[in-house]
């Protein structure tokens, strides 16, 4: 049971990890090619924030599924059961 136990630890602990570096890499590089798209045509800026917005809300809210799933794993485990 020790071993399932920390098998999960293991398992959450990447999970979140790797996916809050790969959240943070996305952001940052949309980021980029946000600024670089309004520096070249800046009368569009409105529109292409408000996507950029969106976008951002979007992968957020599947940020919070996965904190969601890694809370499910770590309180309501089905393989100690």
């Amino acid at each position: 049971m020790e071993n399932v136990l920390a098998s999960t630890l293991t398992s959450v602990g990447l999970i979140m990890g790797l996916s809050l570096l790969g959240f943070g890499i996305g952001i940052g590089l949309l980021g980029s090619k946000i600024a670089e798209s309004v520096g070249r045509n800046p009368e569009v800026k409105n529109e292409i924030v408000s996507s950029m917005m969106l976008l951002i809300i979007i992968s957020t809210i599947f940020v919070f599924i996965m904190f969601a799933f890694c809370f499910l794993l770590l309180f309501f485990n089905p393989f100690i059961a």
